[in-house]
């Protein structure tokens, strides 16, 4: 929802992504064809079909310097798969996304948000990363997951929106409507811990070849797992969103150790002061083009929003929605097509969730004001094969010819959950959106004095300063600072 493209783009988007689902089943490229092997034409040919909806997906496409750096290191590590002999028939996307995620797809096409580059401590780790999504190209994960799921009827994507909301896969994938990561599970669906070992350790052979420390995956994957570690403490204070990458490449601190054994007494470059110098200044967080989390409350400045979380839920700002997650129920911020209507604009959003399979429609529908903003809202009950549950669209005309709802899924009886949240959105002033301002982050060399905890005071964070600045700078257990070496912070940009 960042953006909150016009309602056109994103119904054509979703759309397109929907086709892909049934293309892909019924022809899965790459299914017959031999782990190692080239590149082939089809496959080839369906990433660059679909490259822009996983740009679109994703929060858009990074240029300039950083995104040439990454392309750079991308190029390099994914040439020694032996997928291909150049280094320019890789397509290296540096995706403009607050979420820790990287993936790659068949064609050469590789993928990692600015976020998860904002976690690695060097040029090393930033070529593991790539290289073990190069792995998994390599050897036809996606394609023979894909495969599986034809088989078994589970190919996510002719099923209906509603079903696999109420069944659920993964933290990312039980949202309603699933808007910020359909694309991405159809090429990037979860993989197996024996698909995960085989590419972290086609990753660590990558790594020798160009000449890296293989060392670096193994440090890499103890730094998600202390990602994961601290967001999964922070989300009960509302503020935290869970890794994509964790979810679809589960469990990375269980792979430390193999990726160390991998490696061996294997030696090599890490780059650290030129991976330093090339990501000062890269955006950290949410980007306020798209709206920002800041503790409980979600600001977008440019859409002039804000709402605050019901307590006890976290939120996760995606491309084309906000979602809000918690144990008792889950809800989506969102857009549509909109005539003017508001009635009418709910029962769509109602007919949309439903899908093919199930024609939805709320048992009713009210008119009421939140804060000056005129709303409809109605809920329908539904039984998932497993409970009743109830589902809410609640949509507010912000009286500009667009129209925002929330989706939400409770368990039968408790819709009343997402109430408090529903009565907070208001609209802000443009002083009250002059003062959203983004996180960078800063490179900093430390002195003699300076310690773990004077460096962490520095974070633009209000809470778990120490934490993030540990997690940040791979700083486990009792390590301690290196005087006059460099070190992230986040501070804000002015």
């Amino acid at each position: 929802m960042p953006s909150f493209a016009t309602t056109r783009t994103v119904r054509l988007a979703l759309a397109g992504v929907a086709s892909l689902a049934i293309s892909a089943c019924a022809t899965v490229p790459g299914a017959n064809v031999a782990a190692g092997s080239p590149i082939t034409q089809q496959e080839a040919q369906m990433g660059a079909e679909y490259h822009p909806q996983f740009i679109a997906e994703f929060g858009g496409e990074m240029t300039g310097p950083y995104a040439n750096y990454v392309q750079q290191v991308g190029q390099g590590i994914a040439v020694q798969s032996g997928l291909a002999t150049r280094p320019d028939a890789f397509d290296v996307t540096l995706l403009n996304s607050s979420v820790n995620n990287a993936f790659a797809v068949p064609g050469g096409y590789v993928y990692v948000t600015r976020q998860l580059v904002g976690l690695m401590n060097n040029e090393a780790e930033l070529a593991a990363v790539l290289g073990h999504e190069v792995g998994h190209v390599a050897a036809r994960h996606s394609a023979r997951r894909q495969a599986a799921a034809q088989r078994n009827q589970l190919g996510g994507l002719g099923i209906a929106i509603l079903s696999s909301v109420l069944l659920g896969d993964n933290p990312l994938g039980n949202q309603i409507a699933q808007t910020a990561m359909q694309g991405s599970q159809l090429l990037t669906l979860k993989y197996s811990r024996g698909q995960e070992i085989e590419a972290d350790n086609l990753g660590v052979q990558y790594l020798t070849r160009a000449g890296y420390d293989p060392r670096s995956m193994a440090t890499l994957l103890q730094s998600l797992a202390a990602q994961n570690s601290l967001d999964t403490q922070l989300q009960g204070r509302g503020d935290a969103t869970i890794p994509a990458w964790a979810s679809t490449h589960p469990d990375p601190a269980s792979r430390v150790q193999n990726a160390l054994a991998q490696a061996g007494s294997g030696t090599g470059v890490t780059n650290r002061d030129t991976f330093m110098r090339r990501i000062d200044g890269l955006l950290y967080g949410d980007d306020p083009e798209q709206g920002v989390i800041e503790g409980s409350d979600f600001i977008h400045p440019e859409l002039r929003l804000r709402f605050t979380a019901p307590q006890g839920f976290y939120m996760v700002n995606g491309t084309r929605a906000v979602s809000i997650n918690g144990d008792a129920g889950r809800s989506q911020l969102t857009t549509g097509p909109f005539d003017g209507n508001l009635e009418n604009y709910v029962r769509s959003v109602f007919r949309a969730i439903g899908g093919d399979q199930q024609q939805l429609a709320p048992s009713s529908t009210q008119r009421a004001n939140v804060n000056g903003i005129p709303v409809v809202f109605g809920g329908a009950r539904v039984n998932n094969g497993q409970q009743q549950v109830d589902v809410t669209v609640f949509a507010y005309d912000f009286g500009n010819g667009q129209a925002y709802h929330f989706q939400s899924i409770t368990p039968a009886g408790q819709a009343a959950t997402f109430n408090p949240m529903y009565n907070s959105m208001r609209k802000i002033s443009a002083s009250e959106a002059a003062q959203v301002v983004p996180r960078r982050i800063d490179i900093v060399t430390a002195g003699r004095s300076d310690t773990v905890q004077t460096l962490a005071r520095r974070m633009a964070y209000s809470d778990a300063q120490e934490q993030r600045f540990r997690v940040l700078n791979g700083l486990f257990g009792d390590a301690q600072l290196v005087p006059g070496r460099e070190y992230k912070i986040v501070v804000r940009a002015n």
